[in-house]
């Protein structure tokens, strides 16, 4: 072979071989339209699709085309898709002393009137400390009972005044005597300068969104609060459209070294799990504490409680419980604070999140899922669907698509990953540069031999 044809060869081995987009995933789906010009489409995954997917983010659930290349897609909580403005309701607030910063809590004295149905009709909150009346009446508590979807965020409207720049604590209670503290993030600012304004109202709340009875809206620093004259809860659009799902999971029962026991669980699929409730036969109260991780190198994190599960009777059980956030992790454990009557099941829940694609290049369309190699491209489709929502009305939403029978692709050999590439062309220019070195010191002690020559 000459050198040219064959250094032409390694290089041809050295390239890393183009495997088919489609056989980078474990599944796939066809997808069937409600309509051939809906140019974006929303498709609801299925339990199938998450117990597919390996990615604890999804980034392994993709859309291709007709070619299998890949188009322009995300995945979006239940509510995003729907691409409709937030449901706003008025919410009843009463004014109370603002606690002090880094003071003791304080107690309320709360006198109501209930309807039949369990709202209330009035409500008069006072302040227990002997102090109350010489602090600012800036704290707010916020009725919220009426409420039956989870609340995204709070919408607070203020009197026109000066500047404004201020944080506030939000905690919330079921019973006005026990408080726990929320997550939350955005603070009231008013400010304006040379014409110009800049305003926000908005304190927001993890994705789950905040479930409670009641609010208590608290500023870091009572004498730069505003005066609150409006509220509104900003409600998931579309949640009651997307009821919970279940996953029920049968455990193990496992000795822990301090001598207690608790019931270890794996979840099928990467399912955002929202809530967590206990099923045991009979009847039964006992105080559950849940934690999970992804694999067995992490440790436990906790997710919920402690908090009671019970059951007496044919009807009467407790609620679930709702998780501090959404979860995708693999791994969950139970532990009870007493003796536990039997083998008791997990129920997991969940709401169903949506994919969102752009019809382009060929029809028809394939959702593929589970893959160890292969990772969706970030698209705009939020800001697309935005985009839409704003030309096309509030009311606008993708197309509907539905999936169809799952069909394997590269099965479970796109869920190994990738073994390492091997560099061949380093090892190509490092041959290349040795045996250039080797014929360079061939010449060099050629010359030298033909001038030694003639002396001997």
């Amino acid at each position: 072979m000459k050198p040219r044809l064959f250094v032409l060869a390694l290089l041809t081995l050295a390239l890393p071989l183009a495997a088919a987009p489609r056989q980078d995933y474990a599944q796939q789906w066809p997808l069937r339209l409600s309509r051939d010009d809906g140019g974006a489409y929303r498709v609801v995954l299925d339990p199938a699709v998450y117990a597919q997917a390996q990615s604890a983010q999804l980034r392994d659930v993709e859309v291709i085309d007709a070619s299998g290349a890949s188009v322009p897609a995300e995945v979006f909580a239940p509510e995003q898709p729907l691409a409709r403005a937030p449901q706003r309701a008025t919410l009843p607030w009463f004014p109370l002393p603002a606690a002090p910063s880094g003071g003791a809590a304080q107690g309320w004295e709360l006198i109501s009137e209930v309807e039949t149905d369990g709202r209330l009709r009035r409500v008069e909150a006072r302040s227990t400390a002997g102090d109350a009346a010489k602090l600012p009446q800036t704290a707010l508590l916020i009725d919220a009972s009426a409420v039956r979807a989870p609340i995204q965020a709070l919408q607070l409207q203020w009197a026109p005044g000066a500047a404004l720049d201020a944080a506030y604590s939000v905690e919330a209670s079921d019973d006005l005597d026990q408080w726990r503290s929320v997550t939350s993030s955005g603070r009231l600012v008013d400010l304006e300068r040379d014409g110009r304004r800049l305003q926000q109202r908005r304190i927001a709340f993890d994705a789950v969104g905040e479930q409670a009875r009641y609010l208590r809206l608290t500023p870091q620093d009572p004498q730069r609060a505003a005066q609150i004259v409006a509220v509104e809860a900003e409600l998931a659009a579309g949640a009651a459209s997307a009821p919970l799902q279940w996953r029920e999971l049968k455990g193990a029962r496992v000795e822990l070294k301090d001598g207690g026991v608790a019931f270890e669980y794996r979840l099928d699929g990467r399912f955002p799990i929202q809530q967590a409730d206990v099923a045991l036969p009979g009847n039964h109260a006992l105080q559950w504490r849940l934690d999970s991780r992804d694999n067995e190198d992490e440790g436990w994190r906790a997710q919920a409680g402690p908090w009671m599960a019970y059951a007496v009777g044919a009807g009467d059980r407790s609620a679930a419980r709702q998780l501090a956030g959404v979860s995708r992790d693999r791994l969950w454990r139970l532990r009870a604070s007493g003796a536990v009557p039997g083998e008791p099941v997990l129920r997991l829940g969940y709401r169903p999140e949506v994919a969102v694609f752009l019809a382009q290049g060929q029809p028809p369309y394939a959702l593929v899922a589970g893959s160890a190699r292969a990772v969706r491209a970030d698209s705009p489709l939020a800001q697309l669907v935005e985009a839409l929502r704003k030309s096309r009305g509030d009311d606008w939403r993708p197309a509907d698509a539905s999936l169809g029978a799952a069909s394997d692709l590269g099965g479970a050999e796109a869920l190994k990953p990738m073994p390492a590439k091997r560099d061949w062309s380093s090892w190509l220019l490092w041959a290349v540069l040795v045996a250039g070195a080797v014929i360079v010191a061939g010449f060099a002690m050629s010359l030298l031999r033909a001038g030694k020559g003639p002396e001997a």
